[in-house]
């Protein structure tokens, strides 16, 4: 059976992969979201629900149910998928549920994101400074060298036009709307992550009410953050080993 991870913002798929080595599995695949890490088709115009469609169409090539994996944005459009086509999923897992809570609050980051002219002047102070400094914030978030320097070189002027599509598309009440269908995603067996230090994705109450809504088992990760497969990947890969038996 195969395991498909999907990443976030803004990210490469480089994050995973101390997580994968210690699954230890060749069943795995990467995907990465037109924008980050993969080149943003004509077209497309990197909304919510059109990451949620090309996710679709991804899960429709590989031909057979996977159990899908998501962190941070990538976490959404995994909900999104098993709200709108749980046919193609054996499973779910993500660690941003939260999202879909009815009171779910933005961060600060993406609320400026969501606001003309000051979103795209930190998108451009994000995307266009120095490769080292790039680096070096990402290895202060709690990357390791190797995937802080991988993810800086994803970074760029199309990631930066996603990140705006997609969070102003995220708008609230968009997210409420999308969670109104939260029940939908428990028609396939689905695991919560809750890191308890990650800071973007809602308080804790909220975030285990949209996961119980969800019918998705919990996996508390205590002492971790956003980043928690990079902070301590074999705990991680436990928790997904569990999971998926």
């Amino acid at each position: 059976m195969t395991i498909v991870f999907v990443h976030g913002n803004p990210e490469s798929d480089a994050i995973w992969g101390p997580l994968r080595a210690e699954l230890g599995r060749d069943d795995t695949v990467c995907l990465s979201p037109p924008g980050f890490g993969a080149p943003l088709p004509d077209g497309f115009g990197a909304t919510v629900l059109e990451y949620r469609d090309w996710l679709v169409g991804e899960l429709e090539a590989i031909g057979e149910p996977v159990d899908l994996v998501g962190h941070d944005w990538g976490g959404g459009h995994v909900v999104n998928v098993a709200m709108y086509r749980p046919d193609l999923l054996r499973s779910w897992v993500s660690d941003v549920v939260g999202l879909f809570d009815p009171d779910f609050v933005w961060h600060d980051l993406a609320r400026i994101w969501q606001t003309p002219v000051e979103g795209e002047k930190l998108v451009d102070d994000m995307m266009k400074a120095p490769r080292e400094t790039r680096v070096e914030r990402n290895v202060q978030l709690g990357m390791p060298a190797d995937v802080a320097e991988a993810v800086a070189d994803a970074h760029g002027d199309e990631m930066g036009r996603a990140i705006l599509s997609l969070y102003r598309s995220a708008v609230q009440p968009a997210m409420a709307e999308l969670g109104k269908n939260l029940e939908d995603a428990a028609i396939r067996p689905g695991l919560h992550i809750v890191a308890t230090e990650d800071i973007y994705v809602g308080v804790d109450d909220r975030r285990i009410r949209a996961g119980e809504r969800a019918g998705a088992r919990v996996a508390r990760l205590e002492g971790l953050g956003h980043w928690w497969m990079l902070q301590d990947p074999a705990r991680g890969a436990a928790v997904l080993a569990d999971f998926l038996g």
